[in-house]
């Protein structure tokens, strides 16, 4: 029976992806109903047949009391079936009623519906563009991830098992007066009226409130993450005392924005409590009234009593569902502003993969300045020909990173184009680009996963005995299998613990060479490969990475200029142009930059040999 109800709908149903979602708070929340639209009627149905159970439960107890004033004997004989029929209805068919409304609510919409949004969000945040994610803390979009799907689930709870079911009862209510004396309504409706203005009051205050408490949680979420993860700089310039009166601030703005929400809901809670006194005395005493005047017995005054102790007991459990629903719709919003960000930088309508044939790159008038006016490149004209060997090196911003970053389209170039093959690399999707080009960065991070998953992300769908040659060739093998987690687990199955902090610098640079040799693309960049490694083990990787360029196109970014002397061709950068380009011997003989750089690497005086 439950997993009937729990696979009414599928969370990872196919769908399709919008590069632009709604911006505004309800068609969010529609887009992402829409698999649930149907089971949606269906529990507003039974949510509503429940509260015409519940009146009729009422209606009922006040024809009882009329019943009573005969004899036991009479009674039963006149009413003794129909009492066992309503006791019947109340022991089996409620039951059965009340059991279909909460397996519609608490098991096919509640677990379904936040695992839906939190699996499309993180799918949509994760097709967001690396410029995008350097724009904000890690901590923070993680949180707007896992606090938005509970949030939206808990505005549908609200919707269906409080909203839909007070709106019943509130017009059954009406109803049942109405049929018992229609002047038993008029102090129902003045007291829904003034009830209205209250939940309009509380509403309004308690949304804006309410997003900016979730905001303030988050900011708090974002600054102790960025404190945690970053805690060996926290700790090697004995920040503690910073850290923490960083962190202070946002808690102390958080409880500030908490005692805001709590303030309104205390303010709530005397007038709620003042209107439900007024329904009590208005309706009840006004059936009191009736009766004795003799326009009304004494199972109405029961009914009208019944009802109003009932509505006094709801409300306040309707105006927090109320208030909650606002208050949860404020987080839903607050999560919006990461998870209904439009994609920044997306494959071009008619993309097909990247045809790569030889691996010959150009770059034509190529500038990128993150829209400042200096910085970055500034058109470059480059052509890298199929094999080719490069070395690029310059002044720390002298535009080699960005280049790097444009040749993977972590960025669209602002103005020029980036050709690999004759294709232009806007024109291709992007995973096709990347799966082509391997990349070894000076700060190799890897993932909080085990050895074996860090270099089988290379390529998957390699074989054991592939994953470790990779690892040999990298010289990583022998240390790989003496490592040993706080698990217990040994070797290739180790975790390397997050971002890789449990393996040495060298370590992790040797895991990361391991995985893109395993890739084995056609495209290679380096990027201060070797920067982490020890001279001894640097001096063995080095034969290593020059194995793994034999046949590859290949961008060396170094400051170490020894790394890149055997380079075909070296490129000097300086202030986002390239100034100087040659072998290691022409450059050298050029007296230019390239040579003030070797002088200075070589304690100032040229190697004879190298000057050759």
């Amino acid at each position: 029976m439950f997993r009937f109800f729990e696979d009414l709908v599928d969370p990872f149903v196919p769908y399709r992806e919008a590069d632009t979602p709604p911006g505004r708070l309800w068609p969010f929340l529609l887009d992402y109903s829409r698999p649930f639209l149907r089971v949606f009627f269906w529990t507003a149905v039974t949510s509503a047949v429940v509260a015409a159970v519940e009146l009729g439960l009422i209606y009922y107890m006040g024809r009882v009391v009329d019943l009573l004033t005969g004899s036991p004997a009479e009674v039963w004989e006149a009413h003794g079936t129909e009492l066992l029929l309503v006791a019947g209805f109340v022991l089996f068919l409620r039951p059965i009623l009340h059991l279909l409304d909460v397996l519609l609510l608490n098991n096919a919409i509640l677990p379904n519906f936040g695992t839906l949004i939190r699996w499309r969000a993180h799918r949509h945040v994760l097709r967001q563009s690396v410029g995008w994610f350097e724009n904000d803390f890690a901590g923070r979009i993680a949180n707007r991830i896992m606090q938005t799907p509970p949030a939206a689930g808990e505005v549908i709870f609200q919707v269906f098992d409080a909203i839909s079911f007070s709106l019943a009862y509130l017009i059954g209510a009406a109803i049942l007066l109405m049929t018992a004396d229609v002047r038993l309504v008029l102090p129902l409706l003045l007291w829904f009226g003034l009830y209205a203005l209250l939940v309009r009051w509380t509403v309004r205050r308690v949304g804006p409130a309410s997003q900016a408490a979730s905001d303030a949680r988050s900011t708090v979420t974002g600054r102790v993450v960025d404190s945690y993860t970053n805690i060996h700089s926290v700790k090697m310039f004995a920040h503690d005392d910073q850290e923490l009166a960083y962190a202070r601030e946002a808690i102390a703005n958080t409880r500030r924005t908490f005692q805001v929400e709590m303030r309104i809901f205390t303010v709530m809670d005397v007038i709620l409590v003042t209107l439900n006194g007024f329904l009590i005395v208005g309706v009840v005493g006004w059936a009191v009234a009736l009766w004795m005047q003799g326009q009304a017995s004494v199972g109405i005054v029961a009914a009208a009593t019944a009802l109003t102790l009932r509505l006094n007991a709801m409300t306040e459990w309707m105006m927090w569902a109320l208030t909650s629903f606002f208050r949860q719709l404020g987080v839903v919003a607050e999560g919006m502003e990461t998870i209904a960000q439009p994609i920044d930088l997306v494959d071009a309508p008619d993309a097909g993969p990247l045809r790569l044939t030889e691996g010959r790159i150009e770059l034509r008038e190529l500038s990128h300045h993150y829209g400042r006016e200096a910085g970055g490149l500034d058109r470059i004209n480059l052509t890298i020909e199929p094999g080719e060997k490069i070395g690029l090196i310059g002044r720390s911003g002298a535009g080699k990173s960005t280049l790097v970053k444009l040749l993977l389209r972590f960025y669209d170039a602002e103005r020029g184009d980036i050709l690999i093959d004759g294709q232009d690399i806007s024109k291709v999707t992007q995973d096709s680009l990347r799966r082509h080009i391997g990349m070894v960065q000076q700060d190799s991070v890897l993932l909080h996963r085990s050895v074996r998953d860090n270099i089988l992300y290379g390529r998957p769908e390699a074989s054991e005995a592939e994953m470790i040659a990779a690892a040999k060739q990298a010289e990583a093998h022998d240390f790989i299998l003496d490592l040993q987690d706080p698990q217990g687990r040994r070797g290739y199955d180790a975790h390397v613990g997050e971002r890789g902090v449990k393996l040495s610098g060298g370590q992790r640079q040797r895991v990361a060479l391991a995985r893109v040799i395993l890739k084995d693309a056609p495209i290679l960049l380096l990027d201060e490969a070797t920067s982490a490694l020890d001279s001894e083990v640097e001096a063995a990787i080095q034969d290593t990475l020059y194995g793994m360029m034999q046949g590859k196109t290949v961008i060396a970014i170094a400051h170490r200029l020894s790394t890149i002397a055997q380079m075909d061709r070296i490129l000097v950068m300086d202030r986002g142009r390239i100034v100087e380009q040659g072998s290691h011997a022409e450059l050298l003989a050029h007296g230019g930059l390239y040579a003030r750089f070797w002088a200075r690497q070589s304690g100032g005086f040229l190697n004879p040999e190298a000057a050759e």
